[in-house]
């Protein structure tokens, strides 16, 4: 069941993180922004394995950093591979310079 209260970062941690920035322009950054939270409400949200997720804006709205973490690193990659998610990720290029999702492993947290 997803995490409501958005992602719980613990190490060692139990879930894949998944951290994706997103290069964008101030012009394009509310257009992308828009589009990476309709995707996440009808669509990646609901996908197994799915834990939270969160995106986060530079001041400057030039950067877009998304946050997410999934049960299993193939629930992921499943997700990315669907047709849906690759006709977001088309509108997704349309509105940035480039962007690109990194798994990680969390090695320490505080707080």
């Amino acid at each position: 069941m997803p995490n409501h209260t958005g992602p719980n970062i613990t190490s060692p941690s139990p879930c894949q993180t998944v951290i994706t920035t997103f290069e964008t322009s101030p012009g394009t950054c509310q257009d992308l922004l828009d589009a990476l939270q309709d995707a996440y409400a009808g669509f990646i949200s609901k996908q197994p394995g799915f834990i939270a997720a969160g995106l986060h804006v530079n001041d400057a709205q030039t950067r877009i950093a998304n946050y997410s973490q999934w049960e299993k690193r193939e629930d992921f990659q499943a997700m990315l591979r669907s047709e849906e998610m690759r006709a977001h990720n088309r509108r997704f290029h349309a509105l940035c310079r480039s962007f690109e999702p990194v798994l990680y492993d969390v090695a320490a947290s505080y707080g």
